[in-house]
């Protein structure tokens, strides 16, 4: 027995011991980590076998490395690699564990644009069982620092080390080849990352996203103007007609877009402690004057709040890797709802309460032509008055509503709210509901932000009716995108009393609110299924503007022809009858799996998926190529990016000039603002003389600027 055991010991002291010993405890902490840290959806023998397999063929190549280094630098070759590797695991099991996504290239390049804050949402992410992915090399390490491994310094033949990498390539093309036997057109047709992590593998998933990263660069440099044509042509045999009751019903209406962060469908006339969550908004859902949809669902992929409004505001899919705002945003040419309304007389403006460059904003805002863009440097200080991402959403809402007055009417103004944010923390002083009791600390604040963010939309509301504004303009609210994600699934069964709350529970909880409330609109509950890039021509319409000639991939909600078949950013989708999630497909209204498909229901499956496949992929070419400068509809005029200044003092000149033509809710009221009508209970403005200046110094230089015009 003891020889056996010196046999063994023998053997691990060589060198190809210790990589096969490094190679099995980095395969089995990687297929432990694919099984319990991410939702792959593995279905079947082969899945299940290819999951298993597809960590050794990468492992084996980048360990192999070491094989052509010699005595101790072999051995520090491959602690090096197994470190990064790992790093770069830990990194992805943080980032899927939230987003239900694997990390990009073209996300870390950006990550500048959204770092603001982010070390709060990673802290909360966290569990002390991530840091098991490092422990095959901490095992390592011991073993080599307290001799119970030596290291050989003998030299390897190299011809030794070349077979180590041909193997491990033999092994990635046998991985290839029976993946791709599994699904056809894996690399090329394949939306979700999922699917190309399961099967075959983080690092090659990786390699995989490297050479799409560069596909995309070199596409734009190549593109041409006739790249645009098969575009035109799709979108143009797919225009629908335009609902006579509705169209121009808001014509010269103001347009406010209140963004509804985080913000899920299944919170309208959610009650929790026998207290309703979100009052506020229960009762414009309801309201004879909304419009209200609620089979409306958030189709947003890494980009998430950035690939809403990438849709709402230019009726384009987000990109399938990160942000198209932080990768195009700044260089590419679009046609968005800013400046398609400011070429109808509208002043454009938006507003957030945090730093410009979140999101690439500051930039992106300008290719868009928003004339004015309030963001952190525009709003008073004080004490406690951020939580996460940015300003309390009651004082920003107050602090953007003595803004809102200035601007020259008709206007389309977007408020951005962000307190309803991962990770849901919300100061005691501003809780006024009690937390859920899911055991999931991630969810169980969920209903406090909401809480806190409804009664933020109250205020404005009771503002707006004390301004007159309420009767001259169209309010519309959007969830951008799902609060809890579909890694929170015991949560969400407690919260919504699904027992099995699975993939396909999850798919229709994907939905958000979308309300369009006007005075004088004739509203009700509409069933219509569709998305956020169906906003756009949906709204253009009501405001009486025609987009028969614009490049948009939704439709009109409140069109009879309207197409019910929702894409999701993966490739998925929900039509009212069949919904595909994965490789499964289930009954929308009965939530059964399909087993068996008739003929009607493969011919529904093959027009939807092919429907969504082409319109992603034909999304995708105009942002990669920046298509949108081969075409400027008729009518229309191109943006000038150097017409765009959002600096504090440009701003002020501009809207201190703007009051002249006295057409602002200030300007109508005799110069007067509105700012002490905004009544709020945001207890960071209480019992505080310094604050309650400071609150009311935007006010201050807004009165004495009217008064200086008049």
């Amino acid at each position: 027995m003891n020889q056996i055991g010196g046999k063994i010991r023998g053997f691990f002291n060589t060198r190809l011991g210790f990589f096969l010993l490094a190679a099995a405890l980095f395969w089995a902490k990687t297929y432990w980590a694919y099984n319990t840290k991410f939702n792959l959806g593995v279905k079947g023998q082969m899945q299940h076998l290819l999951l298993a397999l597809n960590p050794l063929p990468t492992t084996i190549l980048l360990f192999g490395l070491a094989f052509y280094l010699s005595g101790r630098k072999s051995y520090v070759v491959m602690l090096i690699v197994d470190f990064l590797t790992s790093a770069w695991l830990f990194a992805n099991v943080l980032y899927y564990r939230e987003f239900s996504d694997f990390l990009t290239f073209a996300l870390i390049k950006n990550s500048g644009s959204v770092s603001n804050n982010l070390s709060k949402g990673v802290m909360g992410i966290m569990q002390p069982g991530d840091w098991l992915i490092f422990l095959d090399l901490v095992v390592l390490i011991l073993l080599l620092a307290f001799h119970v491994l030596r290291i050989d310094i003998r030299p390897i033949k190299k011809r030794f080390a070349l077979g180590v990498t041909v193997l491990a390539l033999f092994m990635i093309g046998a991985n290839l080849s029976m993946a791709d036997s599994d699904r056809s057109g894996l690399l090329t047709r394949t939306f979700d990352n999922n699917y190309i992590v399961k099967y075959l593998g983080l690092n090659a998933y990786t390699v995989v996203d490297g050479v799409k990263t560069a596909q995309t660069s070199a596409e734009k440099a190549n593109a041409k103007a006739s790249d645009l044509d098969s575009v035109l042509a799709y979108v143009k045999h797919h225009q629908v007609a335009k609902n006579v009751s509705y169209y121009g019903r808001a014509k010269g209406k103001n347009v406010f877009i209140i963004h509804l962060e985080s913000f899920q469908q299944f919170l309208i006339d959610y009650k929790w402690d026998d207290q309703e969550v979100t009052p506020n908004l229960n009762k414009i859902y309801h309201a004879n004057d909304t419009l209200s949809f609620d089979n409306f669902f958030n189709q947003v992929g890494q980009g998430k709040t950035a690939d809403a409004e990438m849709m709402l505001e230019n009726s384009l899919f987000g990109l399938p890797e990160g942000s198209a705002m932080s990768i195009d945003g700044t260089s590419n040419t679009f046609q968005a709802a800013p400046a398609i309304l400011d070429q109808q007389g509208y002043t454009t403006a938006a507003a957030h309460g945090d730093v410009p460059s979140f999101w690439n904003r500051d930039n992106t805002y300008k290719s868009w032509g928003y004339d004015y863009f309030f963001s952190k440097q525009y709003f008073p200080s004080i004490k406690d008055d951020e939580v996460g991402y940015g300003l309390k959403d009651k004082l920003f809402m107050k602090y953007a509503a003595d803004y809102v007055q200035q601007l020259p009417q008709p206007f389309y103004t977007k408020l951005i709210t962000v307190t309803n944010h991962f990770s849901y923390v919300l100061d005691k002083k501003n809780q006024t509901i009690a937390k859920t009791d899911t055991g999931d600390k991630t969810v169980d604040g969920y209903v406090q932000t909401a809480h806190y963010l409804d009664q933020s939309i109250g205020e404005f509301m009771a503002w707006l009716q004390k301004t007159g504004l309420d009767k001259s303009s169209m309010v519309v609210f959007y969830g951008d995108h799902y609060g809890i994600s579909d890694n929170h699934k015991k949560a969400m069964a407690k919260l919504t009393g699904i027992k099995n709350y699975n993939d396909f529970d999850n798919a229709m909880y994907q939905r958000v609110p979308f309300m369009i409330h006007m005075d004088g609109l004739k509203g009700g509950i509409n069933h219509t299924y569709g998305g956020e890039i169906d906003v756009l021509p949906t709204l253009l319409h009501l405001l009486g503007v025609d987009t028969s000639n614009y490049v948009m991939f939704g439709s009109d909600l409140l069109s009879p022809q309207h197409d019910q078949t929702v894409a999701f950013r993966d490739g998925d989708w929900v039509t009212p009858t069949i919904t595909k999630v994965g490789s499964a497909y289930y009954n929308t209204k009965t939530s059964k799996e399909i087993k068996r498909l008739s003929s009607a229901q493969k011919r529904l499956i093959d027009t939807a998926t092919n429907k969504v496949t082409t319109e992603l992929s034909l999304s995708d070419r105009i942002l990669n190529g920046d298509l949108l400068r081969f075409y400027t509809p008729s009518g229309f005029k191109k943006v000038d990016k150097r017409d765009y200044n959002y600096t504090l003092k440009k701003a002020q000149a501009k809207l201190k000039a703007a009051q002249r033509a006295g057409t602002s809710a200030m300007a109508k009221n005799g110069g007067k603002s509105f700012a002490d009508d905004y009544v709020t209970d945001a207890p960071e403005l209480k019992g505080d003389a310094n604050s309650s200046s400071s609150s009311s110094s935007s006010s201050s230089s807004s009165s004495s600027s009217s008064s200086s015009a008049k």
